[in-house]
């Protein structure tokens, strides 16, 4: 599990599957009610307070984005606190009042920390992805995105073989880049990767 503070109001938790896995938890899991997610939320929130200092008091903003070969992606907003609390009633000091947006990504996003692991990859990816992918440039790395579209098991592990093999995947989703970072490839990245480094 990796925090990091976006804000004096706002927070991002990257879970592997293996973080969900060892908790005994499935990804379809996240998207119900649960004790285990609860016991796991409450996880997170104590981790962020201890290293930010992140108070989950008053009401939270949680967005769940699933991402198929990274894990998830958890943004938590604390957002303002419009009613006034009886200062005699304290049943609820330890409740989260949420509300939770859940999303899944057909995105795959791998950064790679040298222009020649990306270009190996590009290559050994093959002709089937050709028009995928943008490239970006964010904190000195370069970032892959691909959608991903396809019922083929075999095909998407081949693909995520390749990319771990050259790269490592993130927690970026696009438009945190797009605001962030640099659009080097806007379309067809790998193609283009291809062609010009041949």
């Amino acid at each position: 599990m990796k925090i990091e503070r976006l804000g004096h109001d706002k927070i991002r938790i990257f879970l592997t599957f293996d973080d969900l896995t060892e908790r005994g938890i499935q990804k379809d899991d996240m998207w119900r009610e649960i004790p285990k997610v609860h016991e796991l939320f409450n996880e997170m929130m104590d981790q962020a307070y201890s290293e930010f200092g992140f108070e989950t008091n008053g009401p939270l903003a949680v967005e769940v984005f699933a991402m198929p070969a990274q894990g998830m992606v958890v943004i938590v907003t604390k957002g303002k606190h419009t009613d006034k609390k009886d200062p005699f009633d304290d049943d609820d000091e330890d409740v989260f009042e949420m509300e939770v947006t859940l999303e899944e990504s057909d995105l795959i996003s791998y950064t790679f920390r040298d222009i020649e692991h990306l270009i190996s990859a590009a290559k050994r990816i093959g002709p089937q992805y050709t028009d995928a992918g943008v490239l970006y440039s964010y904190q000195n790395k370069w970032v892959l995105q691909l959608e991903y579209d396809t019922e083929d098991d075999r095909m998407f592990d081949n693909l995520i073989s390749v990319l771990s093999e050259f790269g490592e995947p993130n927690s970026y989703t696009d438009a945190m880049l797009e605001e962030y970072g640099k659009v080097v490839i806007a379309e067809g990245a790998i193609g283009v990767l291809r062609t010009r480094f041949q």
